[in-house]
């Protein structure tokens, strides 16, 4: 029996399939969006002009950054050095999102003692060493969290779920980037690390 090599798609036939797909996936992906904004916490304040919804490898959904890196108005924060207006510093980067959604670690890692943090990150955060990629994580609101001090983080591995631990403004997960057994002095913007993806 002679196999007989399959035709190559015409450009015809590849753009029809290239628009079937977009009718699809574009009201999916705004029936995510519409998804989250519906499960929207009333606690949430955001302090910042940025109204995108973002995904990441981080997290499940489409969510909108409550309070970004650097200097802000937020009032959690002493005045800074830093920031003009009395205004604090933020060492790292909250994600407004439902109770319960569910968080992801994309690399490989290891869990270690979160005993160093202060109660300012809710009753359980983690702290991921991220050795081999140079930095370590901290996770701030979680509620359940899947690994202990000790575990090895496996790539795409869920974690933990957020919540409103240690959250008076509703919940959210505050992701904070720092050098590897570093302090606070030594956090970094951890926007390109969360890979954000604008949705709408």
């Amino acid at each position: 029996m002679v196999s007989v090599p399959a035709r190559p798609a015409r450009p015809a036939r590849v753009a029809r399939l290239a628009r079937l797909a977009t009718l699809v996936l574009a009201p999916l992906l705004a029936l995510t969006v519409l998804a989250t904004a519906a499960q929207a916490d009333k606690r949430w304040v955001f302090y910042t002009d940025d109204t995108t919804h973002y995904t990441s490898p981080w997290f499940g959904g489409a969510h909108r950054i409550m309070v970004p890196f650097g200097c802000t108005s937020a009032p959690y924060y002493s005045p800074d050095p830093r920031c003009s207006d009395d205004r604090g510093f933020h060492h790292g980067l909250d994600i407004a999102m439902p109770c319960g959604t569910k968080l992801f670690s994309p690399y490989r890692g290891r869990v270690v003692s979160h005993d160093t943090l202060g109660p300012a990150y809710g009753d359980n955060p983690m702290l991921i060493r991220y050795a081999k990629r140079g930095f370590d994580l901290v996770i701030g609101h979680t509620r359940r969290v899947f690994l202990q001090p000790g575990d090895r983080v496996r790539a795409g591995a869920k974690i933990a779920l957020a919540s409103d631990n240690g959250a008076p403004d509703g919940c959210h997960l505050h992701f904070e980037k720092r050098a590897v057994e570093g302090g606070l002095a030594t956090a970094t913007k951890p926007r390109r690390l969360l890979a954000l993806t604008p949705q709408s």
